[in-house]
């Protein structure tokens, strides 16, 4: 019997992968917030490693937009901030996965955007409510094509990132608080991860507005580069 829907289901939201005509198809959206220092502390909120554990929010894959877009400024925001990111795409399932073995469910990388309604998002925290309204923001999850890397755990690499060629974000991989064997490891403790999972593994410093008409351009080495134009008020 052939299932119908009284309206056209969601849309499988995919990524293009270098030299493969395949895409891949997107499952979940993770975000690791405060994983870098710098950052933490420009948020007024340091990270002590030894008594703390990432935390993670979600946006669904609604929010997905490829580089090289442009996007409308959302609506009910006056500061609208960038964040630039390593996005790792996850390649094979695991539960309860250990830090030596994380590696291996790594298919490979992609820059990313996750872009704030940081008024919204700080309002929201201040009164310890979800930042469901300054994140989960439609057309602000960024990523560019996937670069397959099975089974490699990227330790170092410079990002960066800029506004209208003037430079915003500027940082590495290898300062991440957590890094990414011990993201997946602490994820796959509360999620059965899945093929097409992206975890976006945090910001370094340097977050900040943007306005209707710049165009933003990023940069991870060996991953590759991610562009956005910012488009007028909806």
């Amino acid at each position: 019997m052939t299932t119908t829907y009284l309206w056209n289901p969601t849309p499988v939201y995919s990524l293009p992968v270098r030299g493969k005509q395949e895409r891949l198809p997107i499952n979940r959206l993770f975000f690791v917030g405060r994983n870098y220092h710098a950052h933490a502390a420009e948020m007024g909120r340091p990270v002590d490693k030894r008594i703390e554990q990432p935390f993670y929010f979600t946006k669904s894959p609604q929010t997905l937009v490829e580089s090289g877009a442009t996007v409308a400024y959302p609506s009910e925001t006056a500061n609208y901030h960038h964040e630039m990111e390593l996005v790792v795409a996850i390649g094979k399932p695991g539960f309860r996965v250990s830090e030596a073995d994380a590696a291996g469910m790594i298919y490979g990388y992609a820059c990313g955007l996750d872009m704030t309604r940081r008024d919204l998002q700080l309002a929201a925290r201040d009164k310890g409510r979800p930042w469901d309204l300054g994140k989960d923001v439609e057309q602000s999850s960024v990523v560019s094509e996937v670069v397959p890397m099975p089974g490699t755990a990227l330790t170092q690499g410079t990002l960066a990132l800029s506004v209208n060629g003037q430079p915003r974000q500027t940082s590495n991989v290898d300062k991440l608080i957590w890094n990414i064997p011990e993201l997946i490891a602490d994820l796959s403790r509360f999620y059965h991860l899945q093929p097409g999972d992206l975890i976006f593994t945090g910001t370094p410093e340097g977050v900040g507005p943007v306005v209707a008409g710049d165009r933003l351009s990023g940069h991870i080495e060996r991953v590759g580069e991610i562009t956005l134009n910012v488009g007028s008020p909806e």
